[in-house]
């Protein structure tokens, strides 16, 4: 009875141990990652994301991150084409892209990387003067991450992109570029307010030749108002005139006409002068004579003599 004991006891264990051994070789894959998988060290295939299952002790699951990583390089000072030191430090975003040449074809590729970006840009600063290295940073990008890709390539990652985070020239230099910088923003406000005053000064150079200007014009406008009204005016009175004119010719002629004979009259009276009027005229109207009988005036006749005289004198 104490035997039976013993091997269900054992039996119990030995089922436990089996189940832990078969139970370690289930692997998890995340989503943004790839399974490699080795049998006695020795690469067998890649798996996807999702839960695996392997031979304990035999077969085991290497993961790869896929997702885009970023690397830190570290500050270095590097020597310019005008034998100027600048300190440099940069960032790097790399993927893998092929998980099996990222783990077997290099050791350490974040230090593999590292090492050849601060030797890149060592190379290309170094051909750069000061200046174009400060005012040159995309340059810089392009030229670092086209030899870092390529480079990287066969070790299954790509580089897809870097970025200088600073570019420190020495603080003296510094000292000299902020001067140089100050004084250059001075005589650049100095300039703009000068050409400021400038454009005042035309601008109001021109605003009293358009106000002259204008004086000018509101004094023409204003003649040839004055003018015109003063013609509307004469217009207005001569055709008043005209018609007042014409009226009188029309009305008050005969009256007038008659007026000017009576002042005849009164003025030949006045002296007692003699006049012999033919008996149709119509003064005889005026002074109320029509109608009476006028006796003519006979004249005597002429001797033939005197007619001859008269003549002659006509001549």
């Amino acid at each position: 009875m104490f035997e039976l004991e013993i091997l269900s006891i054992i039996s119990a264990v030995i089922v436990v141990i089996v189940a832990i051994i078969l139970a370690s070789g289930i692997k998890k894959v995340n989503q943004y990652e790839k399974g490699i998988v080795e049998r006695f060290n020795a690469y067998e295939k890649t798996v996807d994301p999702g839960l695996r299952w392997v031979i304990p002790f035999v077969q085991r699951v290497l993961r790869v991150n896929l997702r885009e990583q970023v690397i830190d390089v570290p500050p270095q000072e590097i020597i310019t084409e005008d034998n100027v030191v600048v300190t440099i430090d940069a960032v790097i975003y790399y993927q893998v892209i092929d998980p099996k040449r990222a783990l077997y074809e290099i050791e350490d590729f974040e230090l593999a990387i590292v090492k050849l970006a601060q030797t890149t840009l060592r190379n290309i600063v170094g051909e750069m003067s000061l200046d174009t290295c400060l005012t040159s940073r995309e340059k810089i990008n392009v030229e670092l991450r086209s030899v870092l890709d390529q480079a990287t390539d066969k070790w299954g990652t790509k580089v897809n992109r870097i970025e200088l985070q600073r570019i420190d020239p020495p603080a003296d230099i510094q000292l000299a570029m902020h001067k140089q910088k100050t004084a250059e923003q001075e005589r650049r406000q100095i300039r703009l307010l000068a050409t400021g005053r400038k454009e005042a000064s035309a601008q109001e150079k021109e605003g009293v030749i358009l106000k002259a200007q204008g004086d000018k014009q509101s004094a023409i406008l204003k003649a040839e108002g004055e003018s015109k009204a003063i013609e509307l005016v004469a217009a207005a009175q001569a055709a008043a005139i005209k018609l007042v004119s014409e009226a009188a010719n029309e009305y008050f002629m005969e009256n007038a006409q008659l007026n000017k004979r009576l002042d005849v009259i009164r003025d030949t009276f006045s002296q007692q002068t003699k006049i012999v009027v033919p008996s149709s005229a119509d003064i005889l109207n005026v002074l109320g004579l029509e109608g009476t009988s006028v006796l003519p005036i006979r004249t005597p006749k002429k001797t033939d003599t005197e007619k001859s005289e008269e003549q002659g004198a006509m001549k």
